[in-house]
């Protein structure tokens, strides 16, 4: 049997945002049984807590941690960025997961509509603080998950935040697109 010591990404430190369920819980999950020291990123302390838990259970590797961030507030990106940098050295794998769909029309205090924020903004900010890190950390990858909906989208610069008429899909697709 393979030791977590010889397992592949053993030396590797990797972040995979909105990794409490779905996709980023299966990245997670993947990640870790391949020897990852891994940081998963949620909104919610008690449903981190959990899936932490869930994966050191499930992969038998103890270096899963998480932090903290809602991605409809730029803030809690830049204290999610900072709290990591203030943890780990390096940044081998940025998994840009963290994803939101909104059947209406959200405004936001930075004046864009909730989904684009939270699925484009927030993860381009939070990427371009831990840039640095990434490269320091070299070889280092970022990986930024989408979905088929992006080829339903169209880029209107006139109207990014869809304020003459929203449609959850089409406002989704676009973030993706972007």
């Amino acid at each position: 049997m393979t030791t977590i010591e010889q397992q592949p990404l053993y030396e590797k430190i990797c972040l995979v945002t909105g990794a409490t369920a779905g996709i980023g819980k299966i990245t997670a999950t993947a990640l870790a049984s391949q020897g990852a020291e891994l940081v998963i990123h949620g909104r919610n302390q008690e449903k981190a807590e959990i899936t932490v838990n869930q994966i050191k259970a499930e992969t038998g590797n103890v270096r899963v941690s998480y932090l903290l961030a809602d991605f409809s507030d730029l803030d809690q990106v830049r204290e999610l960025a900072k709290n990591f940098q203030d943890r780990y050295d390096c940044l081998h794998l940025l998994v840009n997961n963290a994803g939101a769909f909104f059947n209406k029309r959200v405004p936001t205090p930075y004046g864009v509509e909730m989904t684009f924020l939270v699925n484009h903004l927030a993860p381009f900010l939070l990427t371009n603080l831990l840039l640095e890190t990434l490269q320091d950390s070299a070889p280092a990858r970022i990986v930024n998950v989408s979905s088929d909906g992006h080829k339903q989208g169209t880029m209107d610069f006139d109207d990014l935040g869809f304020e003459r008429g929203y449609y959850g899909m089409k406002a989704y697709a676009r973030s993706k697109l972007a």
